[in-house]
């Protein structure tokens, strides 16, 4: 009978993880298309809510401080939770960091939201470990509850599911638990999909022959890609300590942030730089005009937004900056568009957040599998800058 316990086991948690995928699937899309219609208000009547930013800022910090407790450590309480630093994360973390996010996108801040996604998953595999009473394999349902968070949000179900194996522990990739997490990530992939919540995707049909010169470029791009990652890195973290030095008290803080993002966000080609930053990413790739400084605005006022306290992720932010990027550096370097806009797009997001195999995977799910190799090789240059520097203060280095 014991030799059989590993194997019901393992079906077990590959049953949980497929339940758990198909909800956060549906909560993602509620997420999601809610995020996007106000989005599209926002655009639409931009002038009118730019000015209350700084007010629903200082709302947002009152949830927090009467209602969430520690549930503005977001990101962090799932890296304590994943590392067993942490008995539970709390499950009011789910109504506010969704409540928070559309608040700070509808009024015109420069944000994210796949760390919505992530805390969404990973809260609801917690409440799963503890409602079922359970032993072990809290590690995996919580694996798998961030695969199925970023996955049901982006519908890219194999990118999703490295970057859950990877991204608590740099340079080091466990592999128990892949079924669970391969399982929730495609559930939540196809629920979303099959609700309505659109994927992103741009299939790129050249195939870029590759040489010494070429790898030499490839790798050059990769490098200066991963010096834009590791700049917002590091930025986030300085960004978020120095206001808080000076503003020690935290609505004070958002507020004043809150009313400077108000100026620029509207100086700046009214809201060209709020929200997502998915106009910049459609603008590369569909051949518009980018400017040079996109890329460094995007950057910096996503910093700001996020230092302050408001609410969302960095990750499609990241995207953005990365293509605008690339649409610059593409014909300095010579590399053919849009590859270099695609090339930018998963090489920042890798270097800030410290992956690897899940770039290359955004690669081949968004852009198509043509030209994995100069995924590759952009992605590993990018990830080889430096390691030091993370989106995620609790993320872990291998020694």
């Amino acid at each position: 009978m014991k030799s059989h316990q590993p194997v019901r086991e393992s079906v077990f948690f590959i049953l949980v993880a497929g339940v758990m995928g198909i909800v956060i699937g549906a909560i993602d899309t509620l997420f999601g298309q809610v995020l996007l219609s106000l989005s599209d208000v926002r655009n639409q009547h931009f002038l009118l809510l730019i000015p209350f930013l700084a007010l629903i800022g200082m709302s947002i910090q009152y949830l927090y401080q009467h209602w969430g407790k520690d549930s503005q450590k977001g990101m962090s309480l799932v890296f304590e939770a994943a590392s067993e630093e942490r008995k539970k994360i709390p499950l009011r973390l789910i109504p506010l960091v969704m409540l928070s996010t559309w608040a700070t996108h509808l009024f015109g801040g420069s944000a994210g939201r796949e760390g919505v996604a992530v805390q969404i998953g990973a809260t609801l595999a917690d409440q799963v470990f503890h409602t079922l009473r359970l032993k072990k394999g809290r590690h995996i349902l919580i694996v798998s509850g961030i695969a199925a968070g970023f996955s049901g949000l982006f519908q890219i179900p194999l990118a999703a599911s490295f970057f859950a194996l990877e991204v608590l522990q740099v340079g080091r990739l466990s592999l128990k638990g892949l079924l669970p997490v391969l399982t929730a990530s495609y559930l939540a992939s196809f629920t979303s999909y099959e609700l309505g919540l659109e994927k992103f995707s741009h299939l790129i049909a050249l195939n870029w022959k590759i040489d010494f010169e070429q790898f030499c470029l490839l790798a050059l791009a990769g490098m200066l890609f991963g010096l834009i990652g590791n700049l917002f890195a590091y930025l986030l973290k300085k960004g978020k300590k120095v206001l808080s030095y000076y503003f020690t008290n935290p609505f004070v803080k958002i507020f004043v942030v809150g009313i400077v993002l108000s100026i620029s966000l509207t100086v700046l080609f009214q809201g060209r730089y709020s929200g997502l930053g998915t106009n910049l990413i459609e603008a590369s790739l569909d051949g518009q005009d980018i400017l040079p400084v996109d890329w460094l605005l995007k950057l910096l006022l996503t910093v700001l937004t996020l230092a302050a306290g408001f609410q969302g992720g960095e990750v499609t932010p990241l995207f953005a900056i990365g293509a605008s990027a690339g649409a610059l550096l593409g014909p300095l370097l010579g590399i053919p568009f849009p590859l270099a806009i695609a090339l930018g797009y998963i090489s920042v997001f890798g270097s800030a957040t410290n992956t690897l195999i899940a770039p290359i995977f955004i690669g081949v799910e968004v852009f198509g599998a043509n030209n994995v190799a100069t995924y590759v090789i952009a992605a590993f240059f990018a990830f080889a800058i430096s390691q030091k520097h993370t989106i995620y203060p609790l993320q872990k280095l291998s020694h």
